[in-house]
């Protein structure tokens, strides 16, 4: 299994509990030994929750007997059936398998703007969401500091690129992180506080509909954060965005939310693509190659719920929790040679946390907004949550920030240091199609 998204954690989890001990040995290869919430991403960049909350350790039970690699898959021989794996120690090695279970998610997508990865900050990683509190938080001191009207002015002012779930909700939850902080710097005039959502489409999340999506652009307006449509960025620098429609705005903070591809591990592998993903089979078997099943990000998985043919799923956590399931079924009627059983679903709606008591959400068609949608959003995702450790923590994180506030501390984390979109998604730790058969050819030859 190559993975611990939710794909990834949920599958092996099933095959954990469905197979008996001798019946197969199951390897999970991934760089951390947790599991990521990554909806309550923006809730640990606000600091409305703790980062320890959302990531759900995959060692904490003795139950489980799944081996772990800490490491990360750079290749994949489909025809030697060999997954290359580069260690945490920087060590490259070549493990063998009999199935394999592809889940080894997404990554943020960017474009060839200029600056874009060297000043843009990403929401994708544990790291970046506690980086980006701490760089939040270290721009209002630097500007109560600063003696320069114009660099206080620039300082105050943060730019979300990407409309989507997570853009909103990043740009809504770090709107109030700030709203709530200035409070406490006297010599901050809050009015110079300003946040900039831009993004490219002409509507904001439109799967809301657009009732819901007028409904959560009011309210993101009411809060003074400036949204706009049919924008992107043409250039990023140091000390300020320029957007494709002219506008050059001073700013020390760009976060990038536009989006996302599949593992840069999917190219590895030689095989059909559909918009970047492995195209798989609504078994979610790959064809032609016996025992490979992929799912989640990386996976174009038909949609059969749509009428359109060539609909695939979106990446969403909706879908790779309940594909976690297909996947594991199916490799184990695999084993069994039964009969495997297509990824059907039913859309159980979408939820937007924007926030203290503002929300939108769409359970099952059901239109909410305010305290009511607040409630189901967060019951969704406290619902969701795999362990009752980590349903304890986030509800005592919750309350507890409901009730005391914030206490707006920033640890110094990579103080001073880099930590742009190219510093934490090591996308050049990939081999190409080339290296990769050089090295399994050179392993095999040593063997």
């Amino acid at each position: 299994m190559v993975g611990a998204g939710f794909a990834g954690v949920g599958c092996v989890r099933r095959l954990e509990r469905r197979l008996a001990a001798d019946e197969a040995d199951v390897t999970l290869v991934t760089p951390f030994a947790y599991q990521l919430y990554l909806p309550l991403l923006p809730q640990v960049a606000s600091g409305v929750l703790t980062p320890q909350s959302i990531a759900l350790s995959l060692r904490r039970s003795s139950k489980y007997r799944t081996r772990i690699i800490p490491g990360g898959a750079i290749g994949v021989d489909l025809a030697a059936k060999v997954c290359v794996i580069r260690t945490i120690t920087d060590e490259i090695v070549n493990e063998r398998y009999d199935y394999l279970v592809l889940a080894p998610g997404s990554i943020t997508r960017t474009f060839d703007i200029p600056g874009l990865t060297d000043h843009a900050y990403g929401m994708k990683t544990l790291a970046e969401a506690a980086y980006i509190r701490d760089h939040v938080i270290s721009q209002l001191d630097l500007a109560d500091a600063s003696h320069d009207p114009d660099e206080r002015a620039a300082r105050l002012q943060f730019v979300v690129v990407g409309g989507g779930y997570a853009g909103t909700e990043t740009a809504a939850c770090l709107q109030q992180l700030t709203h709530n902080a200035v409070k406490r710097y006297p010599r901050l005039d809050p009015a110079l506080i300003k946040w900039h959502l831009i993004d490219i489409a002409p509507k904001l999340m439109p799967e809301l509909g657009d009732k819901l999506g007028k409904d959560a652009q009011e309210i993101l307006r009411r809060r003074g954060i400036e949204i706009s449509l049919g924008v992107s960025i043409a250039k990023a620098g140091p000390e300020e965005v320029t957007f494709t429609d002219g506008r050059v705005i001073p700013t020390r903070t760009l976060i990038w939310t536009a989006g996302v591809v599949a593992s840069p591990l999917i190219g590895t592998l030689g095989e059909k693509t559909v918009r970047g993903r492995l195209a798989v089979s609504p078994e979610l078997s790959l064809a032609g190659q016996d025992g490979v099943f992929a799912l989640g990000d990386a996976a174009a998985v038909p949609d059969l719920a749509k009428p359109d043919e060539d609909a695939i799923c979106p990446p969403t956590a909706q879908h790779a929790m309940r594909q976690a399931k297909v996947a594991a079924d199916n490799l184990i009627a695999t084993l069994r040679n039964q009969t495997l059983r297509p990824y059907e679903h039913k859309d159980l709606g979408l939820v937007v946390d924007l926030g203290g008591t503002d929300a939108v959400s769409k359970p099952l068609g059901v239109e909410l907004k305010g305290l009511p949608a607040q409630f189901v959003a967060r019951g969704y995702h406290w619902s969701a949550l795999r362990t009752n450790v980590a349903k304890v923590r986030v509800l005592t994180n919750w309350t507890l920030n409901a009730i005391a506030g914030d206490d707006f501390v920033r640890t110094g984390f990579q103080h001073r240091k880099p930590a742009r979109l190219k510093d934490f998604e090591y996308t050049d730790a990939y081999l190409t199609p080339e290296q990769l058969q050089e090295h399994v050819t050179a392993a095999e030859g040593r063997g």
